[in-house]
């Protein structure tokens, strides 16, 4: 889910519960995740912008090879070499279940009316030069944009969905869309939204056209960076 507090609805220093899921703001005393761990008895936590994982209410940080699972699937990377093998290796993959998948070819969470933008993802999340390109994210970390300019959240958002979906080290076989949304939500102010069923077609005429734009492009044949 989008990493929000879930007491202060905060984006600032979130750290999420390994015991229940749920996510809290700051670890100091006094706040919501320190307040969490003395009341529920929860101690171990993972801030989700740093990665480090710390336990609390004693509040040091935990440095343990064990959990770098936990850190990969939060955030995947992928090599140039990686990338080049993803057509020429059909390799399944087992998730923490059991259950066998084939990156790439994974659900997309239906949260409530949003089936229409999960197709048109899973279909571009398919597409190799596209694919390859957003699998990479120093392909597009450095681009620089106005200061305000939101629409670049629907590249982060994208290129982290991306990387989810084609992860080989996923702990289920099927991944929430819910931040790569909340961004089409905001972006395309509210045209698109997850609530009420929209046009597949507009959607990918629209979302093309914002990536192109967020991307460098401009409306005159010009290509942008992919």
């Amino acid at each position: 889910f989008e990493k929000l507090c879930s007491i202060s609805l905060s984006h600032i220093n979130v750290y999420a519960c390994l015991v229940c899921g749920k996510y809290f703001q700051g670890r100091g005393l006094k706040s919501h995740a320190y307040i969490h761990s003395v009341q529920l008895s929860h101690h171990v936590f993972l801030n989700l912008h740093t990665l480090k994982f710390y336990c609390l209410p004693d509040n040091y940080e935990i440095i343990d090879s064990s959990l770098e699972d936990i850190t990969y699937v939060l955030k995947p990377t992928f090599t140039a070499q990686h990338i080049a093998h993803l057509d020429k290796q059909a390799k399944l993959s087992r998730a923490y279940d059991g259950t066998t998948y084939l990156p790439g070819i994974v659900g997309l969470n239906n949260i409530k009316a949003n089936d229409y933008a999960n197709a048109v993802l899973q279909a571009l999340s398919n597409v190799p030069p596209l694919r390859n390109y957003f699998l990479e994210e120093e392909n597009y970390r450095r681009i620089q944009r106005p200061p305000g300019d939101i629409m670049f959240l629907l590249v982060q958002r994208f290129g982290e969905l991306m990387r989810k979906l084609w992860n080989p080290r996923n702990f289920k076989a099927h991944v929430s869309p819910h931040e790569m949304l909340q961004a089409v939500v905001l972006c395309s102010k509210k045209n698109f939204q997850i609530t009420k069923q929209g046009d597949g077609v507009e959607f990918l005429s629209w979302f093309l056209n914002a990536l192109h734009a967020a991307l460098g492009g401009t409306k005159r044949k010009k290509k942008s960076k992919w």
